[in-house]
């Protein structure tokens, strides 16, 4: 562990910095699940809209994943992956795409 806590990224506002220190750990963790989330669909979003082609950014979804799934980062073991996840009834299905990490679709 250690012996001093993290420095903020550059940019974040100290207030926003102020809050995160005070949360639990584990709504530490949900919070960077939830700015994965967010950076992942905010991602996506540009590539949609990049040179005006809506299309951009779905062309390579698989045949067997539905237009209504959306494209999610997994971190595992430190590494960040894309999941296409969609619901079927009760259940969340998803389907590997590729690394994340570095690299955008």
């Amino acid at each position: 562990m250690p012996d001093s806590p993290p420095s903020p990224p550059p940019g974040l506002s100290d207030d926003v910095a102020d809050a995160l220190a005070a949360c639990s750990p584990a709504l530490l963790s949900a919070v960077a699940t939830y700015a994965e989330e967010l950076a992942a669909y905010r991602d996506a979003a540009d590539d949609t809209t990049e040179n005006g082609d809506p299309d951009r950014g779905t062309d390579d979804r698989p045949d067997d994943v539905p237009a209504k799934a959306t494209l999610t980062v997994k971190n595992i073991n430190d590494n960040r992956y894309y999941y296409w996840q969609w619901r079927e009834g009760e259940t969340v299905k998803s389907k590997y795409k590729g690394p994340a990490n570095g690299d955008r679709r």
